[in-house]
């Protein structure tokens, strides 16, 4: 068990491993909002590196992952949710509060056990709901988690202290932290935002194997924008979200596939009445789920951005 018995309250370094759009932003945000002394960074990716540094993203470049965290107070790994395990390897874990931004927690938490022999007191999971289909530290964005969800997923043994500082530093980029079990939070992402992707991607494979897909894309209007959008994500971070959270997803993805047959269906045989039924109770979740967001909205204030 790696042991921590006290933590620092001061947050001097943090170290953000993975300087891709999510932990550029990370980064950018903790200097924006003066969270930390200085920020450190790790990348596979040695012009990554230099970009975020010569952006002001970062303070400076770590020639290794041991170096990066050895003296750091936060770790913080935006790192493929398949690469986790090797990342922890590097990492002399002591006293140092670790979290992480991966989009499927299970997959982190047994990493985890396989490296430390169980789950760290200091390793606080996370995640949070935000981002967007641009890739790389140039789009990284200071104000990209305000006003959205990051799901923590702590375990029974987690140190309190070490889930206040990872929850300050949330509350500081502006983000609202909740906390789920592992298994919760992949089924419930499974449905939310894996399923979504994964149906979009294959949405614009479908279209573009046609042979008049360049008329299609030319013609298309607002609603197949809006849903392809998040076709144009990282396939290589996807393809491993997918695979790591393949029993969740394969789970709704079946009842989806089963309600568009029932869809198809009702469409072959003229069932107009029963397909406006279900396109009204899609409408009136949607325009719950609307208003819930408006009322967020409302008590949050308005955007920094």
């Amino acid at each position: 068990m790696v042991e921590s018995p006290q933590i620092k309250q001061d947050v001097r370094r943090v170290s953000v491993i993975g300087l891709g759009l999510i932990g550029g932003s990370i980064a950018a945000g903790i200097k924006q909002q003066g969270l930390a002394s200085s920020v450190c960074a790790w990348d596979p990716n040695a012009a990554s590196l230099a970009l975020g540094h010569d952006l002001g993203i970062i303070d400076s470049i770590a020639a290794d992952i041991n170096e990066a965290t050895a003296q750091s107070d936060l770790i913080v790994l935006a790192v493929p949710v398949q690469s986790m395990e090797q990342v922890l390897r590097d990492i002399d874990l002591k006293d140092q509060v670790i979290t992480d931004v991966g989009s499927v927690k299970g997959i982190a938490v047994e990493a985890a056990r396989r490296v430390f022999g169980e789950l760290p007191e200091n390793f606080i999971p996370g995640h949070p709901i935000a981002g967007s289909e641009k890739q790389g530290v140039v789009a990284a964005d200071p104000n990209l988690f305000r006003q959205h969800k990051v799901i923590l997923t702590p375990g029974e043994a987690s140190n309190p202290a070490a889930i206040a500082r990872v929850e300050k530093l949330w509350n500081g980029l502006g983000a609202e932290v909740v906390r789920m079990s592992v298994s919760h939070h992949d089924d419930v992402l499974a449905q939310t935002s894996h399923l979504p992707h994964l149906l979009a991607y294959a949405l614009v494979d479908t279209l573009s194997a046609g042979g008049d897909s360049l008329e299609v894309f030319e013609y298309a209007a607002g609603g197949f924008r809006d849903f392809s959008r998040i076709a144009a994500s990282d396939p290589t971070m996807w393809s491993d979200i997918f695979e790591a959270n393949k029993e969740p997803l394969v789970q709704v993805l079946d009842q989806y596939l089963l309600k568009l047959e029932t869809l198809k269906q009702l469409i072959e045989s003229g069932e107009a009445d029963q397909i406006k039924d279900v396109l009204s109770r899609a409408k009136v979740a949607r325009d719950h789920f609307s208003n819930i967001q408006a009322i967020a909205r409302s008590k949050s204030g308005p955007s920094k951005k």
